[in-house]
């Protein structure tokens, strides 16, 4: 079975490896490119101001990596030994590791049970929406592109989770840590994806609404009804079938229930 892998350039090769040592034949096709904003002020006033907030949530690995490249020398520290008081809140595994790649201390990170159905807002609100207190303020660590600069939120998981923390009394504030592009496809990418949604031997891996939309927007005419693909969020899964995948399955976002579902696309599978 060969897999393509959609996620952004450098998450997608850590992928195409630990999916290859689980026995398949994986690949990378990024959907997404990733890169700094043209004018991070926003992001080292945000460190400057660190300790106003209660917490601060990072929607992705991504998020964490651009904000603390934007980290000024003089800025607070998410330190046991610098006694803040500001969380680091995380949505899954992927972006606590990333946290602990930043040294954050894990006493100051939260972040959903490994054992939880999904890693989104939801679980991670249920995990510290009891810490935000009327007045408290929340900050929001997202990406953005061009279509969503001049807007606050634009994403169904954090405007949830900004929602509640406005119904918990609290001021969700938000802040670009990174952009996000369609990349440019070359022929080739676009023969393999061609290739890929008919010869019925390929799975595509989808860890993101975005990823569909600009699949779509790259090959507008296409036909995917052959084409079979696992979404690791009920909301990815309905924008793939939306996109008309023929075969969509749902899976959490870890390797090993990823490898269990694609197993399950095996030779013969409906």
């Amino acid at each position: 079975m060969r897999v393509i892998v959609t996620r952004p350039k450098r998450e997608a090769q850590r992928w195409v490896l630990d999916l290859s040592e689980a026995g398949f034949e994986a690949m990378a096709l990024p959907l997404i490119k990733v890169g700094p904003v043209e004018d991070a002020a926003e992001v080292v006033k945000a460190w400057q101001h660190l300790n106003d907030y209660v917490g601060v949530m990072f929607v992705s690995g991504n998020a964490v990596e651009h904000f603390f490249a934007s980290k000024p020398h003089l800025a607070p520290e998410f330190s046991a030994q610098a006694a803040i008081k500001t969380r680091a809140w995380a949505t899954g595994p992927g972006t606590a590791k990333a946290l602990l790649r930043e040294a954050v201390a894990p006493g100051l990170i939260d972040a959903p049970s490994a054992t939880t159905s999904q890693f989104d807002s939801e679980a991670l609100w249920r995990v510290i929406g009891g810490q935000v207190q009327p007045g408290d303020k929340v900050l929001i660590v997202r990406g953005g592109d061009a279509a969503d600069r001049a807007s606050a939120g634009k994403g169904a998981g954090r405007e949830w989770f900004a929602n509640s923390v406005t119904l918990a009394g609290g001021q969700a504030d938000f802040v670009v840590a990174y952009q996000r592009y369609a990349p440019y496809f070359s022929s080739h990418e676009r023969e393999l994806a061609h290739q890929a949604s008919m010869d019925g031997s390929t799975v595509w891996l989808f860890s993101s609404t975005e990823a569909v939309t600009n699949l779509r927007t790259w090959l507008p005419e296409h036909d995917w009804s052959q084409a079979r693909a696992v979404a690791t969020h009920p909301r990815i899964a309905a924008a793939v079938k939306r996109a008309g995948f023929g075969v969509v399955r749902e899976s959490r976002p870890t390797l090993l229930d990823v490898a269990s579902t694609l197993n399950s696309l095996g030779p013969g599978a409906p």
